[in-house]
């Protein structure tokens, strides 16, 4: 911790890499706080600055953020309405007063000595997530983050005066202040995170859920067929495969998929409940109309998409014909994005193996047996030489033939893999589809 100068500043370790040190995880990037100094004394030292908004400076050899201590008053609605108070007269208190949770704001020195105003220790030892101040309600991004927190430490609970505090904050409608770029960090960080769910859940417990994705809200409370969902409701159905997903460390466009897959069961009908015929078409619009909204990054956004469309027939595959299930293969463009369409079947995989009753073992869910089928169909379609039927037909000048042909090799190519494949697939009848 120390710095390059022979005049030793007053500086502090604060926030999650103090956090996780006590919890016995491993740290992610350190902060510091600095507190008697000024910029001018940063400057001195060769640090570089780099806040604009409130002083920031890197350490000149570890690149790490030093922070003068500082204190915000809010002045205007929305995240960014606040006057930021940064002098040498700011105490190491009342800059950890003005942080989000009170395990984010215990303090180390320069000694080891923990330093801990708020209670911090207390909730870690409970494990409560319980906001610091009121001020805790001026920075509606900070319900986000409470519910992040949620999902990293699936274990820890939100303190009933802090939902109070959520719920306030998201009927004075301060979530619409949120730009789209910031909503979409806090999700993206949820869904890698250790359980996910808690994160939906969270937001879903004090109304935020609602405001932020209406089209994943609603889906709790519409059924589904006990035969294929035994945990019968679709919002708990989404939340198991999403925890599916994570536990696996998939990547983030993975997770989305999973998240989005099955929108369109929110809008079924309900005289044809718990029936969800072409929930798919439905699926795909929200998806692309939430990605959108957030801002989600394109590969993220272009796999939901197609997660949404053809999860039902990747898990129907062992029912087709081998035209079908070359037309369901070629629209995920097997051919020219194997690594996507691997990504598609991880997806389906979490929406068929999460399914069981709530409470129950994930290795009570059933196989997602169609994958295997799915991926030796690709292998035969890739196995036809479409650069030597090409030349051939060009030779003859039958270019026109070239799709025509590729097609029906392909077709044949599947149709050999399913007349392997299906004696096997009698004997052994646990597959399911992926609605």
């Amino acid at each position: 911790m120390a710095v390059p100068s022979s005049t030793e500043l007053d500086v502090y370790l604060v926030g999650g890499a103090v956090r996780d040190q006590l919890l016995g995880r491993t740290e992610g990037d350190r902060d510091w706080v600095v507190v008697g100094a000024t910029p001018e004394d940063m400057r001195a030292r060769g640090f570089q600055q780099v806040g604009r908004d409130f002083p920031v400076f890197l350490h000149p050899e570890t690149r790490e953020e030093y922070a003068l201590a500082r204190t915000e008053r809010k002045v205007a609605p929305g995240y960014l309405g606040f006057q930021v108070h940064a002098a040498p007269d700011v105490t190491l208190e009342e800059d950890l007063r003005r942080r989000d949770l009170t395990i984010n704001a215990i303090a180390r020195d320069a000694q080891g000595a923990l330093i801990d105003p708020w209670g911090g220790l207390d909730d870690l030892k409970q494990r409560i997530l319980r906001h610091v101040s009121a001020a805790f309600s001026e920075d509606p991004l900070r319900v986000l983050r409470l519910a992040r927190f949620a999902a990293r430490f699936p274990d820890f609970t939100v303190a009933p005066e802090t939902e109070i505090l959520c719920r306030r904050i998201v009927d004075a409608g301060e979530l619409a202040t949120l730009p789209p770029e910031r909503v979409w960090n806090e999700v993206a960080r949820a869904l890698v995170a250790e359980r996910p769910s808690r994160f939906f859940e969270v937001l879903r417990s004090v109304g935020a859920l609602a405001r932020l994705a209406p089209e994943i809200d609603r889906l709790w409370g519409v059924p589904q067929r006990a035969d294929y969902h035994p945990e019968i409701d679709t919002g708990i159905h989404v939340m198991q495969a999403i925890d599916y997903a994570a536990a696996r460390h998939w990547p983030l466009a993975t997770c989305f998929a999973v998240l989005t897959h099955d929108l369109g069961k929110g809008e079924t009908p309900a005289d044809v409940l718990p029936a969800h015929h072409a929930h798919e078409a439905r699926s795909v619009r929200l998806a692309k109309a939430l990605a959108e909204r957030w801002r989600v990054p394109r590969d993220a956004a272009e796999l939901a998409a197609l997660v949404a469309a053809e999860h039902g027939n990747l898990g129907r595959l062992h029912e087709m014909r081998p035209a079908t299930i070359h037309d369901v293969l070629h629209r995920c463009d097997v051919l020219r994005r194997p690594e996507r369409f691997a990504a598609v079947l991880d997806a389906c995989q979490a929406d068929c193996e999460s399914r069981r009753p709530v409470g129950r073992p994930e290795s009570e869910g059933p196989k997602f047996t169609a994958r295997p089928l799915a991926e030796r169909a690709a292998a035969a379609m890739r196995s036809v030489d479409a650069g030597g039927i090409a030349q051939q037909l060009a030779a003859k000048g039958q270019q026109r033939r070239i799709r025509e042909e590729l097609r029906r090799l392909r077709v044949e190519a599947i149709r050999a893999v399913l007349a392997a494949d299906r004696p096997a697939q009698a004997a052994d009848p646990s597959a399911t589809d992926a609605g």
